[in-house]
């Protein structure tokens, strides 16, 4: 497990650098295996020297692409896959340990599909937006057919807090998390509004 200062949702890149010797064994211990591990936020604390209190939920992460950095350092890139649920933690040993079940997204029903429209309505709106603020944003930036994955995807990119995007991990309902996440997405971009009338 890696608690960190920031949310990880499943299809969301996560850039790292590590240099603690606890997380060098995580690594090194991902790469002997299957290249995963758990992000939860830090409720309380720091990421730095361990003692801190973690929240419960948080995402599985795959490692894809690492480098070796001076200082003993080791950047890496990984990415979200699946939402967690820690069960119990274990003993640092030497790094954060815990039982956790790994949560899959059920196949897309219909009504899901529909809540989709908004969504993207709202995620098009927030997008423009920024734009108009002037952020750099790629021209090709849509959301991804699959209302479950666009969901994810809108949360990795608008500027939600750490503990929303906890909030909305932990909704175990695919339709209520999706409404959760347009009314996030929502509301950042009503603060953007309210940024441009400003300007």
């Amino acid at each position: 497990m890696f608690p960190l200062g920031t949310a990880l949702v499943p299809h969301q890149l996560l850039p790292l650098q590590v240099f603690e010797p606890r997380y060098h064994a995580l690594v090194r211990r991902c790469l002997e295996t299957d290249r995963q591990f758990g992000v939860v936020l830090i409720e309380r604390g720091a990421e730095v020297g361990g003692g801190d209190v973690r929240f419960d939920v948080g995402t599985l992460a795959r490692i894809l692409e690492l480098t070796e950095l001076p200082d003993d350092r080791i950047g890496l890139v990984a990415r979200g896959e699946s939402r967690l649920r820690v069960r119990s933690w274990l003993p640092d040993d030497p790094y954060p340990h815990a039982e956790v079940e790994v949560i899959e997204d059920p196949s897309p029903e219909p009504e899901l599909r529909a809540l989709r429209v908004p969504l993207a309505a709202e995620f098009a709106r927030l997008v423009e937006l920024a734009r108009a603020l002037g952020a750099s944003v790629p021209e090709d930036l849509v959301l991804d057919p699959d209302p479950t994955r666009a969901g994810w995807e809108a949360i990795a990119i608008a500027p939600v807090s750490p503990i929303d995007a906890v909030a909305i991990l932990g909704e175990d309902d695919p339709a209520a998390r999706l409404g959760r996440i347009t009314t996030a997405v929502a509301d950042a971009a009503d603060l953007l509004e309210l940024q441009r009338r400003a300007t």
